[in-house]
């Protein structure tokens, strides 16, 4: 490589240039087929080839909000995988979840947590809780041609607003549209094949104010709702111990709960189900 290619630093010009502090702008100039959106889409629908990940769940508590997801994957009539993670946290003051194609999904993430660093070591401050849903709104709209072809990706972004007003409740949450649509939600929302059946949950038994504990269990007896009657959504496995993914934001960041803890809930909640029941 010459100097008058790569310059003094060794680097080629672009690498040089601050045109913005966008790292999927600075990809799409540099290295666009690396993009998800810019790829050769398919001649025909794929989805049903591809494995998908459902259900996301959400819900806002007195101080934060807290997201959790179920651990199953399924490629049309089958299962996948029984462990996928779903949840995960997009940097130290949000998390996203992710719904649809489960590769696609997961390589948006990935990208989105750059996205979101490069911003931050750009410009030397932490985005704006809008202005990070927005970036994924323009994410998801980049995958819109493959989203017709069947491999859709619908996300859950949720996070704790540093800007919220006093007396405003610092955690909100966002769900989206395969077009990008960005809407903001109002204390609890899901996302996914078992979304009807958790939101249906969640509206027995979120209500203003939850304690973080409360808001745990409101969020896993939801996923346990959506597993009771989608055959997509994983319900609790005692036997493989495995249980759902939830993360909390608080005041002290985005932090997954341990997985003792929330199989703790989740044995509750089965317990009592079992007894009502006329099991236990």
């Amino acid at each position: 490589m010459t100097e008058t290619s790569a310059g003094r630093s060794g680097f080629p010009p672009a690498y040089l240039d601050r045109v913005g502090s966008s790292f999927t702008d600075f990809l799409g100039t540099t290295a666009p087929d690396l993009l998800p959106g810019r790829r050769t889409l398919p001649a025909l629908p794929v989805g049903e080839l591809a494995p998908h990940a459902t259900t996301i769940v959400a819900a806002t508590f007195d101080g934060g909000v807290l997201m959790g997801g179920d651990r199953r994957a399924t490629m049309g009539n089958l299962i996948s995988s029984r462990d996928i993670e779903k949840v995960y946290a997009a940097d130290s003051w949000s998390v996203i979840g992710i719904a649809g194609a489960a590769g696609i999904a997961i390589e948006m993430v990935r990208l989105y947590q750059v996205e979101l660093e490069h911003y931050e070591k750009i410009e030397g401050l932490t985005m704006s809780l809008d202005g990070k849903a927005n970036r994924l709104a323009a994410m998801i709209r980049g995958n819109l041609g493959a989203a017709m072809q069947g491999l859709a990706v619908v996300p859950l972004f949720a996070g704790y607003d540093l800007d919220a007003a006093e007396g405003a409740s610092p955690g909100r949450i966002f769900s989206y549209d395969v077009t990008g649509g960005n809407y903001e939600e109002r204390g609890y929302a899901s996302v996914g094949s078992g979304s009807l059946f958790a939101r249906n949950s969640l509206k027995k038994t979120w209500r203003p104010g939850l304690s973080a504990d409360a808001a745990t269990r409101t969020l896993v007896e939801a996923l346990y709702d959506a597993a009771d009657d989608d055959s997509a959504t994983g319900g609790p496995d005692t036997v493989r111990r495995l249980y759902p993914i939830v993360y909390r934001v608080d005041a002290e960041g985005a932090v997954r709960l341990p997985d003792d803890e929330v199989a703790a809930v989740a044995t509750t909640i089965v317990a009592e189900r079992s007894a009502a029941d006329g099991q236990g």
